[in-house]
């Protein structure tokens, strides 16, 4: 089964929003063995809208438009249904009583014309019932392929997608068994991964897909399996899994999605009762703000001091003037200052820092453009290293905040 996701709005084509519904829209349809074929985002233009219906019919099972569905004139996906479907406007009265509720009865103001007009949906479509908003949602059939239109407010559409939507495609529809395992892999980039993977990938079953997924210091490999027979499609997946891990167990670092490094380390330090701080330069609190994307950081994560100024690593962390004078302020000797001062003054078991020359000017000190030294602060030990990552700025940052994690990783299996 295979579906198209068309996003509508000119805000959207011009750059002023990203577009994220597409992508949530996607990963509830692939949950229930549904293929997007393709995501389109497209103006809020009547004939571009009709356009792409025509393009779209018959060649999917179902089409999801978001977007269009408001009370202002600009929104016009309900009247582009009726002109596809030779239908018309009609007020549906459970839309009308939900509306006139949530109007006056949560937001206590009279309700207007406008939002009484939320109540129109053409005569022959499947209303889906929008409790979060006022724009309900439309489930239309023509030949072949249902369209179904949802609100493009990200809470609304969420809300449709996971209490009408899936409910009815998972009704309507019969569906292959979809099976992803991810497995995710440090230290090695993506040409060296599928070298030692070469001869395992090359006798995959043929229902069996690798897909390489890479980012700065680190590889996600996904594997794929679909098919109606889930006991053979998991099955398979196990023992691919196992054969897999048996090739590159040294630089795995989890499985799944969920499971990234920053995750991974926070696990295992929350698991040997340990703090980490850290002290930044060029990278600027990147890797703070990683650390802190995962709920409950706070029982590991202690803080993090940004001294991207000379001025801040002497004031703050304590490092020795004469050690900035006698090193460069981008050197081991510094790095390492840095870590033993965050690490006192925020009283942790581990302390990270980093400084460098992320670019694109050399800035203090002489080191070359994309020089970085990360130092780790142990309970016993400071490890520092040195790396170039070349250019562009970010590119520097990215993976200098991925390595530093990885080293990290690295050091608390010491302790384990």
């Amino acid at each position: 089964m295979k579906a198209s996701i068309v996003t509508i709005g000119d805000e959207i084509l011009i750059g002023q929003i990203v577009d994220t519904n597409s992508a949530y829209i996607s990963k509830a349809l692939d949950k229930i063995g549904v293929e997007t074929y393709e995501m389109i985002s497209i103006s809020d233009d009547k004939q571009h809208i009709l356009d792409t219906f025509k393009k779209l019919q018959n060649k999917v099972d179902l089409v999801i438009v978001t977007g269009g569905l408001g009370p202002t004139k600009d929104d016009v996906t309900k009247k582009t249904f009726c002109d596809y479907f030779n239908d018309q406007l009609v007020v549906d009265t459970k839309v009308l009583a939900h509306v006139t509720e949530l109007i006056e009865g949560f937001y206590k103001r009279t309700i207007t014309q406008i939002n009484k007009d939320q109540a129109l949906v053409p005569s022959r479509c499947t209303v889906l019932h929008n409790q979060v908003g006022t724009a309900p949602g439309m489930w239309m059939q023509k030949e072949q392929t249902v369209f179904v239109s949802l609100p493009g407010v990200p809470y609304e559409m969420k809300y449709l997608v996971e209490h009408e939507l899936i409910p009815k495609v998972v009704k309507e529809y019969k569906r292959p068994y979809i099976l992803h395992k991810t497995i995710l892999t440090y230290g090695q980039g993506e040409s060296m991964v599928a070298e030692r993977l070469e001869e395992w990938e090359n006798n995959l079953p043929e229902f069996v897909k690798l897909a390489y997924l890479p980012s700065p210091g680190r590889v996600r490999l996904r594997l794929t399996a679909r098919g109606f027979d889930k006991e053979k499609i998991d099955d398979e997946i196990a023992k691919q899994v196992i054969l897999l891990t048996a090739i590159i167990n040294d630089i795995i670092v989890g499985f799944g999605e969920e499971e990234t490094i920053e995750v991974v380390v926070g696990n295992m330090l929350k698991k040997e009762n340990a703090t980490i701080a850290t002290a930044e330069s060029c990278t600027g609190g990147a890797i703070a703000s990683l650390l802190t994307t995962v709920p409950g950081s706070s029982a590991y994560f202690k803080g993090s001091v940004v001294s991207y100024a000379t001025e801040t690593k002497v004031g703050v962390l304590s490092v020795d003037a004469q050690l900035i004078e006698q090193h460069s302020v981008v050197s081991a000797e510094v790095a390492k200052a840095m870590a033993l001062g965050v690490k006192k003054l925020m009283k942790t078991d581990y302390a990270i820092a980093t400084t460098g020359n992320a670019g694109p000017t050399k800035g203090e000190g002489d080191a070359e453009i994309g020089t970085v030294f990360i130092a780790l602060a142990t309970p016993d030990e400071v490890v520092v290293e040195e790396f170039n990552f070349g250019q562009p700025r970010e590119k520097v940052i990215d993976r200098a905040v991925y390595k530093s994690l990885e080293i990290l990783q690295k050091e608390i299996m010491k302790f384990v």
